[in-house]
């Protein structure tokens, strides 16, 4: 399997954690109610504190970016134009992604703002490298 490909998949697997980490803040499964809520139905989950709103908010907009790094690189792969600059924009936009997620649980708004952004030149790369 080549870079890009293994970065699909590694990518794939961060936004499931994030996705699985704001479910677990959310019910705060640390506690013993929290824990019995996280193994049920989830009907009567608590309010969000700002926290899981964050990690919440996190899980999405990853979930929101995979979806657009997926596309773009799975046509590179399918057109065979996994070039050196498809494959760097890719370690660009998942290595941002990463950092965005720490950034944004802790609540750094400008600072997520940037981040976000160099994770798009990232994809804006790729994209450029498909044209």
């Amino acid at each position: 399997m080549n870079r890009l490909l293994t970065l699909v998949i590694v990518m794939g697997l961060v936004t499931w954690l994030t996705i699985l980490a704001a479910s677990l803040i959310r019910a705060r499964v640390w506690t013993t109610k929290g824990a019995l809520i996280a193994f049920g139905n989830r009907d009567d989950l608590p309010g969000p504190t700002p926290f899981a709103g964050r990690a919440e908010r996190t899980a999405r907009n990853t979930l929101e970016n995979f979806v657009l790094f997926l596309a773009v690189a799975l046509v590179a792969q399918v057109a065979g134009a996994t070039s050196p600059r498809v494959v760097q924009g890719a370690e660009i936009f998942f290595w941002a992604r990463v950092a965005f997620i720490p950034v944004y649980y802790a609540g750094i708004v400008y600072l997520r703002t940037a981040v976000w952004l160099v994770s798009i030149v990232g994809l804006g790369m790729m994209v450029s490298a498909l044209l």
